[in-house]
């Protein structure tokens, strides 16, 4: 293993923890910059949908930049566009201003979601064996993190024009230091003239990746959303107990993705997301019908757990099912599966006026079972057979 290659890996790991460090941050001074702009819950709620909006973009417009360029200059891009943006909203005294910096911190964010899952493709290929998942793990922690550190300064009574600046200057010293070690960009194997380049439809199996990357971010969205309030409003826990439910979840969805390379190596990334969604399954029907709060805490747990490694699987089989565009086929895999994160917590609302809210959780049971079913998709095209050496051509 080159010494190249590895501190690569370490630089990506590095851009995944920012990312989620960045994000993170900005979650935990949402209620505070709320405050300091005036605006209410329903505004809020709208602006942040522009937020959503800046990332799909930016996502759509990264991945065939990182084609052209090269991950080796996309991610410090995004990166140094994510971490400069997150001073924005502690900036920001108004409504329209603070949709503004949402919009440009959602467009680094899709951005660098983009090219750093790419460029991990790219270290992947080069370690010959799984490794995405663990990407994905670091980018939780990170959240973690954020969380942890966020709630300090908070407690010390650090405003957001001071912490959000901070963190961004720290974004940006991060970004320059892990950038050097990023791979160059790979040439396609075949130069073509420029004539004969043909624009070629995105494959149906990319498509399909991106389908079930929806299911899945969304039933994330939904625990990311609803965990807490199920766990309060069904079993009548109190607060601090039913944020308990959201913190199994999250904690079992980080060290799952720890070992989930290990298990895709050993059996295979098709074994991982049909058995890893079923257990989803299995964990949230008990969650929802267990009708206890321990029952209902070992639920989101275990959904947690099957979750974990099924959607880092989709990202790596779009970006190594054709090496000249990776980056735009893990951007049609993450733009449909943000937009499924985004709406899971909006579809299980209304279903609540027609149902009770456990019974709305089998929506995304109901998706478990159907990417279980479709986890096929993840077994790579056959390549066509070669003649043998000295056989005659026809």
């Amino acid at each position: 293993m080159s010494r190249t290659l590895r501190a690569a890996r370490l630089a990506t790991f590095s851009f995944f923890a920012l990312n989620g460090f960045v994000m993170g941050v900005w979650i935990v001074h949402i209620p505070a910059v709320e405050q300091r702009t005036g605006i209410g819950h329903a505004a809020l709620g709208s602006l942040l949908l522009l937020l959503g909006a800046g990332a799909f973009l930016g996502m759509r417009l990264a991945g065939p930049l990182t084609d052209r360029i090269g991950s080796h200059r996309t991610v410090p891009a995004g990166a140094a566009v994510c971490s400069a943006a997150l001073v924005l909203p502690a900036l920001a005294g108004q409504a329209w201003t603070l949709g503004a910096a949402l919009f440009v911190l959602g467009f680094g964010n899709g951005c660098l979601d983009v090219a750093m899952n790419t460029h991990a493709v790219q270290v992947e290929r080069g370690y010959g064996r799984p490794v995405m998942s663990a990407f994905h793990a670091v980018f939780s922690v990170g959240g973690v993190f954020a969380a942890v550190g966020g709630a300090l300064t908070l407690a010390l009574g650090w405003s957001a024009a001071v912490t959000l600046p901070a963190v961004s200057g720290l974004g940006l010293l991060v970004t320059a230091l892990s950038a050097p070690a990023l791979l160059p960009h790979t040439a396609p194997d075949v130069e073509r003239p420029a004539a004969t380049r043909v624009k070629r439809r995105t494959p149906g199996r990319i498509w399909a990746l991106a389908a079930l990357a929806f299911a899945l971010m969304l039933c994330e969205g939904v625990a990311n959303d609803w965990s807490a309030l199920h766990v309060r409003d069904v079993l009548d826990a109190p607060a601090a107990t039913a944020a308990l439910a959201y913190g199994a979840y999250s904690t079992a969805m980080t060290a799952g993705r720890l070992v989930t390379d290990r298990v895709v190596a050993r059996a295979g990334a098709v074994f991982v997301v049909r058995y890893g969604a079923l257990l989803a399954g299995a964990g949230l029907t008990a969650a929802a019908l267990g009708g206890s709060v321990p029952a209902a805490l070992a639920g989101w747990t275990v959904f947690g757990v099957g979750l974990s490694g099924c959607v880092p699987q989709f990202f790596s089989a779009a970006g190594h099912a054709d090496r000249d565009s990776s980056g735009a086929n893990v951007s049609r895999v993450a733009g449909l599966g943000y937009l499924g994160m985004l709406a899971g917590p909006a579809v299980i609302g209304p279903l609540t006026r027609l149902v009770p809210l456990n019974l709305a959780l089998l929506l995304p049971v109901a998706l478990c079972l159907a990417a279980a079913g479709a986890a096929g998709v993840l077994r790579p095209a056959p390549v066509p057979s070669q003649a043998p050496a000295g056989a005659a051509a026809p």
